[in-house]
């Protein structure tokens, strides 16, 4: 297995891809954090950063057409200036730490933002330079591919629609991870065993992000999110707590 994964493990973290898959397919966040999370429980997450940037990119290939007409571009592009800066910073931190306290920054961060999620906070529309800022701070998280979780807090915060914030953040994830993906290759990242762990998942999140996709229009945004949170919040505190153990 890669990453040195025994069957078991491996089975957890393939269980975690098809539940982050649905995640995607419903909300259009929270894919990534929830991969890592469930693969802190049993590993070092960080190999799986490469890993969950190449299935995002993969993903997006089959949400396109669904939600071209729904995407905010201005908002896309305010975040991918930002992110510009944040990613290699975000690279380069997540290379000088070890894998126990990678993994507590990890879980603390996810925690950080599930909060804010869940208190509801409310501000007004935003403009450029707020959406550069967190766009420099999605870059930074994706050090760990968790830079969608401070763009969701973004968005639940200023009340976007649940149609154009599930589009314009899968568009945006988009172009973060095709920026992201360079610079974890000049910085040594993307293995050939890289290749092999995504080719295995896929289908897993494929699975996944299918049924969400058809839950859509079924269930309330505001229930499911709940849900999501509340999940991530279980995982990261696991995490958090075999971090310290």
């Amino acid at each position: 297995m890669p990453f040195g994964l025994s069957g078991a493990e491996a089975g957890l973290v393939a269980l975690g891809m098809v539940v982050a898959g649905y995640v995607r397919g419903y909300s259009g966040f929270g894919f990534a954090a929830l991969v890592m999370s469930f693969a802190a429980l049993v590993t070092d997450p960080f190999p799986f950063v490469p890993v969950v940037i190449l299935a995002d990119i993969f993903m997006t290939l089959g949400q396109a057409r669904g939600i071209w007409a729904h995407i905010d571009w201005r908002r896309v592009l305010g975040l991918f200036l930002g992110c510009l800066v944040g990613v290699p910073v975000g690279v380069w931190a997540i290379q000088t730490v070890g894998a126990d306290a990678g993994r507590a920054v990890l879980s603390v961060f996810v925690l950080a933002m599930c909060a804010m999620l869940w208190a509801g906070l409310r501000i007004g529309r935003q403009g450029g330079a707020a959406h550069l800022g967190v766009g420099v701070v999605s870059g930074l998280a994706n050090g760990a591919a968790v830079g969608g979780l401070p763009v969701a807090v973004f968005f639940t915060a200023q009340g976007v629609p649940p149609v154009i914030f599930r589009a314009t953040v899968i568009a945006y994830f988009t172009a973060l991870d095709l920026w992201s993906l360079p610079v974890f290759w000049r910085a040594g990242q993307i293995t050939q065993e890289s290749f092999v762990a995504t080719a295995l998942g896929l289908p897993f999140m494929l699975a996944g992000l299918w049924a969400g996709g058809r839950h859509f229009t079924r269930t309330s945004p505001q229930d499911f999110r709940r849900f999501a949170i509340l999940l991530l919040v279980v995982l990261s505190l696991a995490g958090l707590g075999k971090s310290l153990l």
